[in-house]
């Protein structure tokens, strides 16, 4: 079912579905739905989605996105406090 959704999800769209890594973005997800919160998964993949139509090689993206998740506990509270 999912390769039949991302296939057609890819045509109505015009992507190319060759450039769709399918298993990197929903590692990614799973990643932020476990370190931060669930809602915050689809909300990452569309801040990829936008990232990655800017210019940012996707990649490098999701590695800087997994790192972000990986370290949110230390990440959130340098923010708060300014650290």
């Amino acid at each position: 079912m999912l390769n039949e959704w991302t296939a057609l999800a890819c045509k109505e769209l015009g992507i190319d579905p060759a450039r769709v890594d399918r298993d990197l973005i929903l590692d990614l997800t799973k990643d932020v739905a476990h370190g931060v919160a669930r809602p915050a998964a689809p909300l990452t993949a569309y801040l990829l989605g936008l990232a990655e139509g800017a210019g940012t090689a996707p990649q490098d993206a999701v590695e800087r996105l997994k790192t972000l998740a990986a370290n949110w506990g230390e990440a959130t509270a340098q923010t708060l406090t300014g650290d």
